[in-house]
Parts: structure tokens; sequence; C-alpha cells
């Protein structure tokens, strides 16, 4: 006979605590220094909004369809293997992308961080600010930044390059060249020379200006003819050349990188419930929060240490790129021995769709359901833009990272709080309070005026996502039948950290392009501020669905039963103890 293999619950939950805990580690150590490299490179708000917002766009259809596929065809270990590997190496193509301006090399290096010798001169392209995109980012740029004259040269070359290809070639015709000696005497007769021989040096100018155009105009009708999209690439210009290779990279990064938490989350989830311990299956949770915050305090911390370049053209925050690598090679060997269940039965209900319908019917849990989304397009305001303003303020990556890990503490702190909490506010109110400390945060943001003031706003995290999170929890409970929690939560997750993220990274983009990174959190802060007015309302008109508890139908059909049951044994045995009544019943019933 064939042995069943015993199941080691707390073997499993230890594996699954390691994975969970060194998976947010490495995506912690790049992910959220993602968007300040883009900036390095010379993308505009705009661009890196829209690179952001088709990430989690992509994400949020290709994890739950990657995840079913996995299922069905019981190939969960070779996805997480592949999904692993494949990220990492496709993360590290970002690096081979060259900057939109060669000037943009200076990565978030300030002038603090910069060690200069006494026999050597610091290049003035090092104090440039070139990282700042076109448009008013904010009110203040690096005020702690010296101007030194050979800044000040600096930006007055630079600044032909910032400008249009045409302007850049004019400029460049009518400076002199610098290898050349200055005559002061012969300075005006040449100019007025020129000037006299105007119409024959204009009329070939013009010609020849005519003919460049003409050349240009037909390359670019012969490449849109050609219908070639590297063609199409040439033809435009070294930024969007650069936006459109970074968003390419971006969404196949996503599409290996993505299905990697599903497929664990259905895999542990379901060999746990195979062993009637599904129930602890949540304890693994926190250890993912702990993970990320040790992952982004540690990799700022060791970047902020790193010269401004570690290699010959090689900026330091190509550094996150490598930790990120390393870590997942770590990891591959917690992947390999990760307890998965195989499913021998393929169950073709979609419980999402069915979660969604749960939801859906529920006025409560609509009103939670756009709480998350405005919650998460805010979030991703702050996940995407708040590094930049602390990087206008002077900050590195020092502050960066343990202003990141202060909130990431501060959230995994709350349950710890939770009991105390819920017996004053119920989980409505902390809803609302929830997304009220997001907006608070938001308005905080907005007159940062230093690199390490950004560290007070992140313990308002511990009532804000903390708080949010535990009452969406409570409101899945309330909700969903037997065993559908998970597949709820699931919903609301997807709505905020995907939907509402991708939708918030769009216009997050936009809005600092146009209006700059301080009315950006002004206009997040007043959102949330006005919902937070709607929320009680709308939760005091919408009507209270109470759930069936089917446990205690069971309780109580099953104590009627047995009442019945023990009353019929009761007459029976009553009449079986009358010395005659038996009898004579039964003579009744045979004359009738």
């Amino acid at each position: 006979m064939k042995r069943t293999k015993q199941i080691d619950i707390k073997h499993a939950l230890a594996l699954a605590s390691a994975f969970h805990f060194l998976s947010s580690f490495a995506r912690a150590c790049l992910l959220p220094f993602l968007t300040l490299f883009f900036r390095q490179l010379g993308l505009t708000p705009a661009m890196t909004g829209i690179v952001m917002g088709t990430k989690h766009s992509v994400s949020l259809v290709w994890s739950p369809a990657a995840a079913l596929l996995s299922k069905h065809y019981n190939k969960r270990r070779a996805v997480i293997n592949a999904s692993l590997v494949a990220s990492a190496a496709v993360a590290l193509l970002l690096l081979l992308l060259p900057p939109a301006d060669v000037n943009t090399r200076v990565s978030s290096c300030v002038p603090s961080d910069l060690s200069v010798s006494p026999n050597k001169s610091v290049d003035a392209n090092l104090l440039v600010n070139t990282t700042a995109a076109p448009g008013p980012l904010s009110n203040k740029t690096h005020p702690e930044a010296p101007v030194t004259p050979s800044a000040v040269t600096s930006n007055a070359s630079a600044a032909p390059d910032m400008k249009s290809p045409v302007t850049a070639r004019n400029h460049s015709l009518h400076q002199h060249d610098p290898a050349e000696p200055s005559k002061t005497g012969n300075t005006s007769v040449e100019v007025n020379s020129s000037l006299s021989t105007g119409p024959e040096v204009n009329s070939s100018s013009v010609r020849n200006t005519r003919s460049e155009v003409a050349a240009t105009q037909g390359q670019g009708e012969n490449q849109e003819s050609g219908s070639d999209f590297l063609g199409s690439l040439k033809a435009m210009d070294a930024q969007h050349q650069l936006f459109f290779m970074v968003l390419l990279i971006v969404v196949l990064w996503e599409l290996v990188a993505c299905p990697l938490e599903w497929t664990v989350d259905d895999g542990l989830y379901e060999y746990l419930d195979f062993a009637d311990a599904s129930d602890r299956y949540s304890s693994s949770g926190p250890w993912g929060l702990v993970g990320a915050a040790c992952g982004v305090g540690g990799a700022g911390l060791l970047v902020s240490k790193l010269n401004c370049f570690i290699a010959a053209e090689t900026p330091r925050s190509a550094a996150h790129f490598y930790m990120y690598a390393g870590l997942v090679a770590l990891i591959l060997p917690a992947a390999v021995s990760l307890p998965l269940h195989i499913t021998r039965k393929h169950d073709r209900a979609n419980r999402l769709l069915k979660a969604v319908q749960l939801v859906r019917g529920s006025p409560r849990a609509l009103l939670c359901a756009v709480t998350t989304l405005l919650v998460g397009a805010a979030g991703s305001a702050v996940d995407n833009f708040l590094l930049w303003q602390i990087q206008d303020h002077g900050g590195s990556e020092l502050h960066m990272g343990l202003a990141l890990a202060v909130a990431l503490l501060s959230q995994a702190a709350f349950p710890l709080l939770a009991g105390r909490v819920s017996k004053l506010l119920s989980p409505g109110r902390m809803l609302a309070v929830g997304a009220a400390m997001l907006g608070l945060q938001c308005l905080y943001y907005s007159f940062l005026w230093a690199a390490w003031a950004a560290l007070p706003a992140q313990l308002l995290s511990c009532f804000g996502s903390g708080a949010l999170w535990w009452a969406v929890k409570v409101q899945c409970e309330d909700v969903a039948m037997a065993g559908a929690e998970r597949n709820v939560r699931r919903v609301y997750s997807s709505l905020c950290l995907h939907l509402g993220a991708a939708l918030g990274s769009f216009a997050a983009g936009f809005v600092v392009q146009r209006v700059g990174l301080a009315w950006l959190f002004r206009g997040a802060a007043a959102a949330l501020a006005l919902w937070c007015v709607l929320l009680p309302l709308l939760q005091w008109k919408a009507p209270r669905q109470r759930r069936i508890n089917y446990s205690r139908l069971l309780a109580a059909e099953a104590s009627e039963a047995s009442d019945s049951e023990s009353e019929q044994e009761n007459d029976w045995l009553d009449k079986a103890m009358e010395p005659d009544g038996g009898s004579q019943q039964n003579g009744r019933r045979a004359k009738h």
C-alpha cells in the first residue's frame, strides 16, 4: 500500500514566512527607487506616470490569469522559479539604456556626498541639477546646493541641449570656436562685413537649410512608409526613444514578475487547507512588511555610502538593480523547497468573480471598495513622487530609505493596537480614519522644508495604511461566506494596489508636469478629505446586512431535531409503561 505523506505545518509556515521576508526584501531594494532612476535617465513626470500606470495595469490583468493557468496545468513550481530568474534578468536590461542627455548621468548625488581631493577639481557637470524634468516640479529646487561660477557656466553651456535640436544647431553655428584666439579689434569689422554681405550669405544659408529640411522630411516619409518600429524610434528625439524603450522593458518585466505572488499564495494556501490549517496562513503576512522595511532601509543606507559613480559611466543607482538580482539568487533555494499543493481536479469555478459579486451585492462593501480605490490612487502619487520631493530638498538615498522604512514598520505595528482601537471605533469609522491619515500625510508632504522632515509624517502610517487594511479585513469577514474571505480580500487589494494605483499614476504624472509636486500632494489631500466627509453619511444611509451564521443555524437545527427525538422517545416510554394502555389503544385501532 502507498504510504500517505505526513504534512508538517510548522515547517510549511516557517518556509512561507522566510519566502515572504526574502521576496519583500528583494523588491524593496529596487521598486521604491525605480521612479528616481527614471528621473535620472531624463524622463519627464508625465512619462514616469505612464510607465508606472502601465506597470500596474499589466499586473491587474496578468496576475490572476497567470495564477489560473499555472494551476490548470500543474506548473506552479516551474512558474515560480522562472518568474524569479526572468525578473532579475529583465530588470538588469534597464541599466543598458543610455540617458536622454549626457548631463543626466549625474544621479541623485548632492554636494555633501562628493569627496574631492585637494589635487583634483570637481567637474562642473556634477554640480548641475540635470535630473529635474521640464516644467515646474516644485517651488524650491536643491536649496542646499551652493552656486558656483563653474556651475553657472555649465548651466549656460548645457542650456541649448535641453532645447529642440534645431535651436541647438543654430546656437552652435553662431558660437566662436574656443580653439581660435579672439581678436577684440577685428570683431566689429568682421560682424559688419558679414552684415554687409548678408544677402549672399543668407541666400546660401537659406538654401542649405531648405535642403536639410527637405532631406529630413524625405527621410521621415520613407521611415513612415516602411512601417518599421525601429525606424520610427530613430525618427524621434532621444527622450521619446528612451521613453518607449523603458516602457517596453517595464511591461516585459511585469509580465514575468507579477505571477510570482499569486502563484505562491495559491499553492501555500491550498497546501495548508489540505491539512485543515488554512487559518494559520495569515501569520506569515507581517513578515513581508518587516522584510520590505529592512530592504528599503538597508538599500538606502548602502547606496548613500557609495560614490556618485561605482564604475566608468555607471551611476550608483545601479546598485539597486545589482542588489535585487543578488537577492533573487538567494530566494531560489527557498522557492524550490516551498510546499505546494498539487491539484488533481481542476476547479473551473471562478471564485474571484463570485467574490466580485459578493462585494457588488453589499452597499457597505461597495463603499469600502471605493475607499480602497481612492486610497490606492493617492498612495501611488506618494509612492511615485515622494522621493522626488525629498531629492529636491537635498535628500540622499539615506533619507529616502529611512522614511520608507519607518512607514512600513509603523504599518506592521498596528495589529498590536487593533484590539484596543476596535473597542473605541467601529470598522466603518476606522476606514475613514485610515483615509484621513493618508490625506494628512499628503498635505504634510506638500509643505516639506527639508529632507529629514518627512520622517515624522511616516509615523501616521500606523493609523493610515495599518488601520485601513484592518478595516478591510473585517469587512471581508462580514461580506464573504465561509472559505471565501481570501478571495474577497484579493478583490480589495487588486482595486487598491493595481487599479487605483494605475489610475493614480497616470493622473499624478500629468499633474506634476503641469503644476508641480506640491500641488499634487495638496490635490490628493483635498480629494481624500472630501471623501472622508461623505463616507460616514453614505454609511449611515446604506442598509446594514447581517451575515448568516451557518454554524449557529446548524446547531439550532441539531438541537431542535434532538428535542423532537427525545419527545418521541418519552412518549413511547410513557405508553409502554401503562398497564393496559398499549393493549386498549391497539384494540381501538383494530375496531376502526
